[in-house]
């Protein structure tokens, strides 16, 4: 059972971006869109490049990487989306395209909940969208809203933020987000988006070994 994080925001808000810190070593990134890494190291980072949920869901358990990133998520429900837009079909085929859209989301954030190892950091970053002035992971249809909650499923959501033009993310929530951490794992409010000072903490909070191939020298 992995540690399963979802890091939100909107596009350009520092998601990706604060994967620069990373060993590249120690990371395997499912990149949907097949996009570069906003960063010059980027370019060093093992990719997967797939949008396809359910090779997603099939690889998921077989990365052997300590840390796993899917970047973005959001495009994993939006382009399947997408590309059905032009099928025929009305009504219960409509609604039966989203059951299978939010079905495969839910699959895939539980089975890196539950079918990884337990050292394993994996950090799903994806897109905001607002509902009745609240913050929270952007979805299709309203089954992933109204029967799961996907930010339920763990326990640790963290969300960007840009105060005075630099970039944070928040770890507390204020009424308006579905920001959660554990109990004393931060101790600010905002902590840079630095996606490696998260793992330490999550390490250090949880007794994690960061990096596997150091463990004999670590015990």
């Amino acid at each position: 059972m992995a540690i399963v994080t979802l890091v939100l925001g909107n596009s350009g808000s520092g998601k990706s971006y604060s994967m620069h810190n990373l060993d590249p070593r120690l990371c395997g990134v499912i990149n949907v869109m097949g996009k570069p890494l906003p960063f010059r190291a980027g370019r060093d980072f093992r990719k997967l490049n797939t949008d396809n949920a359910y090779e997603i869901n099939d690889r998921l358990p077989t990365f052997r990487a300590p840390i796993v990133i899917i970047d973005d998520f959001q495009y994993v429900m939006a382009n399947e989306f997408m590309r059905g837009v032009t099928d025929e079909g009305a009504g219960n085929a409509v609604f039966q395209r989203f059951n299978r859209i939010g079905q495969n989301a839910w699959n895939i954030l539980n089975t890196a909940i539950n079918q990884t190892d337990p050292n394993q950091r994996i950090y799903i970053l994806s897109h905001i969208e607002e509902v009745e002035g609240k913050t929270k992971i952007k979805t299709m249809g309203k089954m992933l809203d109204e029967k799961i909650v996907l930010e339920g499923m763990v326990t640790i959501v963290l969300q960007t933020a840009i105060r005075n033009g630099e970039h944070h993310f928040m770890t507390k929530n204020d009424g308006t987000t579905t920001v959660k951490t554990p109990h004393e794992m931060f101790s600010n409010e905002l902590i840079p988006n630095d996606l490696n000072a998260v793992d330490d903490a999550i390490c250090d909070y949880y007794g994690l070994i960061k990096d596997p191939s150091q463990r004999a020298e670590t015990i």
